[in-house]
């Protein structure tokens, strides 16, 4: 079974402007004349993650990260009770993915998602197809209504409990309406005791389907309040816009990734991302090859999962 690579340190960094007041923080890790990847994080708003580099060879790949507008050490910080957000898209994302590229002088890369970065990563290939040599998907998303609406109403069945305590942080007058919405004002409330609790009620809400796997662990930076703000301002304003995606957007277009090989990694037992939304995309889409990872959920961290990523990332260490 593959195993992870070794922690690495960036060997380059910087910060972009990409316009729009926005500057996005990147790092670049690995070999600098190796295959490029970038590395796209989830969340929306998770920020990147040292950990994500472990799966690619660092002798082989020239690993580039970015955080995302708004999060990581990305500025302005969406923490900021008074941050705009309207200038926080999907398709400002996927500019800013170009401008990146462009800035560090690449013709291709290999482009990497997870979670929420799988939906960025089929996006930004179907808008810039040309530049992409590989893709490799991990707990597949596509950001549909049908999606979110499972994630906050439909995952209401497996954790009863804490979905009453989910609802019942917001007006009682709108706890049967769109909670995603609800949650997004109170988390725009300038009040610090408004939406730092908003915050953590909706990674409460969260973490109950991340540890329903037991090997599973919450993130460190949980335990940050501007961490969790900002994330929880960015998703709740994500989701509520559907992503800036026509529904079935993804699927619609996926003939335009005709001839880029692409591995798509799914856990069996995902809660978060179930696996029908990765085998309507196999269906779709029947050049990718999708690796179904048996006893295994939506962290790509556990043992099973990780081993299936790196050998997926070493297949392509010599793509051109």
């Amino acid at each position: 079974m593959k195993t992870l690579y070794p922690e690495i340190e960036p060997y380059d960094q910087g910060m972009l402007h990409v316009g729009d007041a926005h500057s996005i923080r990147w790092m670049q890790s690995g070999n600098p004349n190796g295959v490029p990847v970038v590395v796209l994080h989830g969340g929306p708003g998770s920020g990147s993650s040292p950990s994500a580099r472990r799966f690619f060879d660092p002798e082989h790949y020239r690993i580039i990260q970015f955080d995302q507008r708004g999060c990581g050490e990305s500025l302005p910080h969406a923490s900021d009770p008074e941050a705009d957000l309207s200038a926080n898209t999907t398709w400002h994302l996927v500019g800013d993915i170009e401008q990146l590229r462009l800035f560090l002088g690449i013709e291709r890369w290999l482009v990497y998602g997870n979670s929420w970065g799988c939906t960025l990563a089929l996006v930004y290939a179907e808008t810039h197809p040309n530049r992409v040599a590989a893709l490799v998907v991990v707990g597949i998303t596509m950001t549909r209504q049908s999606e979110i609406d499972w994630l906050y109403n439909g995952l209401a069945r497996f954790f009863p409990e804490e979905w009453e305590r989910f609802r019942a942080a917001v007006p009682e007058s709108e706890r049967d309406g769109d909670l995603v919405a609800a949650y997004h004002r109170l988390l725009c409330n300038p009040d610090p005791a408004v939406h730092l609790k908003a915050a953590r009620d909706w990674h409460e809400w969260e973490s109950a389907s991340i540890l329903v796997d037991p090997r599973a662990t919450l993130p460190g930076r949980w335990s940050d309040p501007r961490y969790l703000t900002a994330r929880a301002r960015i998703i709740t304003h994500y989701f509520r816009h559907r992503g800036w995606l026509e529904d079935g957007q993804i699927l619609r277009d996926i003939r335009r990734l005709a001839g880029i090989p692409c591995t798509m990694i799914q856990g069996r037992l995902d809660l978060e991302a179930p696996v029908v939304t990765a085998w309507e995309l196999s269906r779709a889409w029947p050049a990718a090859r999708l690796v179904v990872v048996p006893n295994s959920a939506h962290s790509p961290a556990t043992l099973e999962m990780a081993a299936a990523i790196v050998e997926a990332t070493d297949e392509f260490r010599a793509i051109g």
